[in-house]
């Protein structure tokens, strides 16, 4: 029987004994020792990600949507329709009108669009937790704040040009379909109320809608909340007979989205409260609330 032979170490090839020395077959080089250079070069650009790529994702999901083209044609065919109804049914009537601006004849079909607008908003942050796609967006962008951020920029940039061509279109049309008889010619501040203030005030409160859906992450019940905050407050102060809820039946219509939307055109539904650019104020300060805790919860709970 013959005995077991030691085994001899080899001695290591000689490309390998000699640091910086070259493969035999790929003629690559190898890092000295202690060298963290492993001399390879990936084919895919590594560039640092910011908030323009946030932007260019969010801008590619919210065109690519059907319920961004149902919402908005329905917001435009309800501000431009109701718009033309209204014109042509106050220049057919006996006298048209006595003095006053045509520019608040806009007020009732920009009231039922901003619903459109509100359910956009919603479903811009809330439907991504119905469908899990928050999962993939999370992971694609691990920067939460700046996902939330993306979303509300692209947002109110699209919801506020829409709002703007909408009523300026819609209120270029009643002046020339009104200024012979007996209408007010508006001035440039009525103009620039009645257009640009109008538009940032609508998607500001679509911009509102967002954080709420943030928050909530549920599409039905945020919606519900803000058709609740624009509608409720004005149906129950129209219910107070009481005379002890006086003060309280004005607050409520004082500040109610309606009267706000209102003096955008010089038509306040109430002869108190806001008045100018004060509703402007209002919402970007309870838009702020909003997104201050959107933000805040967002960074806190698992998607």
């Amino acid at each position: 029987m013959s005995s077991p032979q030691s085994q001899t170490p080899q001695a290591a090839p000689s490309w390998q004994a000699a640091p910086g020395a070259t493969h035999p077959a790929s003629g690559a080089a190898y890092p000295a020792s202690g060298s963290t250079d492993l001399g390879y070069t990936s084919p895919i650009p590594v560039v640092r990600t910011h908030l323009g790529h946030a932007i260019a994702s969010e801008w590619t999901k919210i065109r690519s949507v059907r319920s961004t083209m149902w919402t908005l044609g329905v917001f435009v065919l309800l501000v431009v329709g109701i718009g033309l109804l209204t014109g042509v049914v106050v220049a057919n009537s006996d006298p048209a009108l006595s003095g006053e601006s045509p520019l608040g004849l806009g007020f009732f079909g920009l009231l039922l669009g901003s619903m459109c607008l509100i359910t956009l908003g919603v479903l811009t942050t809330a439907s991504e937790y119905g469908t899990g796609m928050v999962r993939t967006t999370m992971v694609a962008c691990p920067s939460r704040g700046r996902v939330l951020a993306a979303k509300a920029i692209v947002f109110f940039l699209v919801a506020f040009v829409v709002t703007l061509v909408s009523s300026s279109l819609v209120a270029f049309l009643h002046v020339a379909m009104l200024e012979g008889d007996g209408a007010k010619s508006p001035t440039g501040g009525e103009w620039l109320k009645a257009t640009v203030g109008m538009s940032a005030y609508v998607a500001l409160l679509g911009l509102l809608s967002l954080a709420v859906g943030s928050i909530i992450r549920h599409s039905a019940g945020a919606i519900t909340i803000m058709i609740g905050a624009v509608l409720a407050p004005l149906v129950i102060a129209l219910f107070m007979f009481s005379e002890s809820l006086q003060a309280v039946r004005d607050a409520l219509f004082e500040y109610s989205i309606p009267n706000q939307l209102s003096i955008f055109y010089a038509n306040s539904l109430s002869e108190s409260g806001p008045s100018g650019w004060d509703p402007l104020w209002i919402i970007l300060a309870a838009t702020a609330v909003a997104f201050a805790a959107a933000f805040a919860l967002l960074e806190k709970r698992d998607v």
